[in-house]
């Protein structure tokens, strides 16, 4: 049998794809390639370009490939930009996953693993924040996702099929090989903001909001590094498997570092310094996330390996670094040609 991953091609799905294949999974992706890039995908993983709104498209796939799982992570994810389009990321989240749970239910998908968010909690009323604290999302992105968590568990419910929901933290890292990493143009992920800056291609790195009552005014996130969430995602995968029920988890560590701690930890890691500007803060933007892990870690056999800012830091460096020094080349060889 064979895993469906949706937006396969772009930052997490790409290192979750690679963990499937390297467990032994066969899987098969579908991705539009808005955020995604196709060589980030293992030799021999097949890959339709085309939109997962598309049913007819996800219908072929299953059929072709012998589908029983999918694994769905397309969608935007910029909380400003929700901000200031919500109807497109009601649009390209929700009624996208519509679709697709249409498409899963018709082709008697049975194991639905969903990329959520900690989003969904807005600010909450103490952290850790645990799984069953109010939902109260900030963002239209949050919304978005959080009216997707609410489909799908109503599906689930009506026609047999077993999810689970990873809420995410704070994303951030690369490929401890450098193999793949974030390289979408014009991302807001913090960490790469600052490995951005580390390699002077930003002047500056802009911090929103020094005022919140917290360890020096700046925002505090939980980090996790990007090959840990998608073993997470493999073993989420392995507990459908094995027969476990529907479950909601978060993905985090269980620390808080803040904004400029972070900026620290860059760098640390690039032995440089780099011109950091404080602004006001943002709307939408949460105070502090960090994750209550107890259910997680009791659910999934799921061990992380990079709990580390440091060694957060420094992938998401390394892989930078190489896209540099990639861009420059290609660079070289458009002019000489």
């Amino acid at each position: 049998m064979t895993v469906l991953v949706t937006g396969g091609a772009g930052y997490i799905g790409s290192h979750t794809v690679r963990a499937l294949v390297d467990a032994g999974e066969s899987v098969v992706v579908v991705d539009n390639l808005s955020t995604g890039f196709s060589q980030f995908l293992p030799e021999g993983v097949p890959l339709f370009i085309g939109d997962v709104s598309d049913e007819n498209l996800v219908e072929g796939v299953i059929a072709a490939h012998n589908v029983d799982s999918i694994v769905h992570f397309a969608g935007s994810v910029v909380v400003p930009d929700s901000m200031r389009d919500p109807l497109g990321y009601y649009r390209n989240n929700t009624m996208t996953t519509r679709n697709l749970l249409n498409a899963a239910v018709k082709c008697n998908i049975s194991r639905f693993i969903f990329s959520s968010t900690a989003a969904v909690y807005g600010n909450p009323d103490r952290t850790p924040v645990a799984e069953e604290a109010p939902t109260r999302p900030m963002s239209p992105y949050g919304s978005s996702k959080l009216m997707t968590e609410i489909m799908l568990h109503d599906v689930a419910s009506a026609h047999g099929m077993h999810y689970v929901v990873l809420r995410y933290f704070n994303v951030a890292g690369a490929d401890p090989q450098a193999r793949i990493g974030l390289a979408t143009v014009g991302a807001t992920h913090l960490l790469k903001i600052a490995v951005e800056a580390a390699t002077g291609q930003r002047a500056k790195i802009d911090v929103f909001g020094t005022d919140y009552p917290t360890v020096d005014g700046s925002c505090v996130r939980d980090f996790i590094h990007v090959s840990d969430l998608a073993q997470a995602h493999c073993a989420a995968l392995a507990y459908l498997e094995g027969g476990g029920p529907s479950a909601t988890l978060n993905c985090g560590y269980g620390r808080g570092y803040s904004v400029l701690e972070t900026i620290e930890a860059v760098r640390r890691a690039s032995g440089r310094n780099f011109a950091v500007q404080y602004a006001e803060r943002r709307p939408g933007d949460i105070m502090t996330m960090i994750a209550d892990t107890a259910r997680i870690r009791a659910t999934l056999d799921w061990t992380p390996q990079y709990d580390n800012l440091d060694t957060i830091a420094r992938h998401a460096l390394a892989w930078e670094e190489k896209l540099l020094v990639e861009r420059q080349r290609d660079g070289r060889q458009a002019v000489s040609a």
